[in-house]
């Protein structure tokens, strides 16, 4: 008797989701391996200037910005924030930090030149004549760190052939529900593909939590106006960097990003954004990623092959769960309740689904227009 399709296509189903749970054992080894290491920490006093781009007054957003003006480093730091607007909410945040660090060498930029159609990239382009220091560190505002950050990430650039460092993150939920689902889907699920990622070599990630480089490196890739309709100007930075024959390497040291969501949509326009822009500058890479949600395929095989679906989808928890708590382990705190890691998983994963149909996406209020060459008009 002939097998039916729903069997076959049940059976396919499972063969992903066992994969996955294979991906998910050894993202949880590589995982705690590879913050495991001591990382070096520079004893340089070379100046240092970090580059804010702001929009908004997120959630936390002092204490994110503060977490960089508290660092155990020998060398003068400056902090440079940069608005489009001087109404953005921002300011006063970026004003009030002034006053409470007088001490700190921190500027307030606000240039309304939004020209390029990504918007931060604007903002970079405007705050950099009034960076001092040939070392560059540019971060997302809604990242904060620890105070060995800067002399972790200087003591990797410093090393010969490494032309930009970038770090990994997790989320931290800032604003209820919503925002915890947000931070577990960076946690749980975006964090071990990319620590697996860079230790086998698939894959080479730049993101917008570090990119740290020379002025000299920044002047080689052609400066930030290179980039100034790019989506994912951050992954074409790391790019940029590696065509002049420098490696871009990812420190062992976690970052925190805070997620404000407080609704459904904020979170959908979020995911979606972060899949598409995946999907767009490693379409193929994108598409084999599809083993990294083992629970809801396997959810699906159920459908078809009950008896062997529902075994694994509880298998596949079970693994999830436990490279959760691997990286909380590393985290020291969790990123958001574990009985939200199947509702957690099954968003990931419709948002990838979704990141093949997506032609237009949110960012920080701007409608944008997806190019089939990754760059974006308004």
């Amino acid at each position: 008797m002939a097998l039916s399709a729903s069997y076959w296509t049940g059976m396919l189903l499972v063969v992903l989701a066992a994969a996955g749970c294979v991906f998910e054992i050894v993202a949880a080894v590589l995982l705690l391996r590879f913050f495991g290491r001591q990382p070096a920490r520079s004893t340089d006093t070379a100046g240092a200037t970090l580059l804010k781009p702001l929009h908004g007054a997120e959630p936390r957003l002092r204490q994110n910005l503060a977490s960089f003006l508290v660092q155990n480093y020998g060398g003068p730091v400056q902090m440079v924030c940069g608005v489009a607007d001087r109404s953005d909410a921002a300011t006063a945040v970026a004003e009030q930090l002034r006053q409470d660090y007088p001490d700190r060498d921190i500027v307030l930029v606000a240039n309304s030149d939004r020209s390029p159609a990504n918007g931060k990239i604007a903002n970079l382009a405007n705050m950099l004549p009034a960076a001092r220091h040939r070392v560059l560190v540019l971060s997302d505002s809604d990242m904060a760190v620890a105070p060995d950050y800067l002399s972790t990430i200087t003591e990797a650039l410093a090393q010969p052939g490494v032309g930009a460092v970038t770090c990994p993150y997790r989320g931290r939920a800032d604003a209820g529900l919503w925002s915890q689902l947000s931070a577990g889907g960076i946690s749980y699920v975006a964090l071990p593909g990319v620590i697996l990622g860079y230790v086998t070599g698939m894959a080479r990630p730049c993101m917008g939590s570090t990119i740290a480089l020379t002025r000299e490196t920044l002047h080689a890739i052609g400066g930030f106006e290179r980039f100034a309709d790019v989506l994912a100007d951050d992954y074409a930075i790391g790019q940029a960097v590696a065509g002049t024959g420098q490696s871009v390497v990812l420190a062992p040291v976690l970052l925190v990003h805070g997620c404000a969501e407080r609704s459904f949509a904020a979170l959908w326009r979020q995911k979606l954004r972060w899949a598409a822009t995946i999907r767009s500058i490693a379409p193929m890479r994108h598409l084999a990623s599809t083993v990294t949600y083992p629970l809801p395929l396997a959810l699906l095989a159920a459908a078809f092959v009950p008896a062997v679906g529902l075994p694994l989808a509880a298998a596949s928890l079970v693994i999830r769960i436990a490279l959760a708590a691997a990286v909380d382990r590393r985290a020291q705190e969790p990123s958001a309740p574990y009985w939200l890691i199947p509702a957690i998983e099954c968003i990931e994963f419709l948002a990838f689904t979704g990141s093949f149909v997506a032609r237009k996406i949110d960012w920080r209020g701007s409608r944008l227009t997806m190019r089939h060459d990754g760059r974006i008009a308004a």
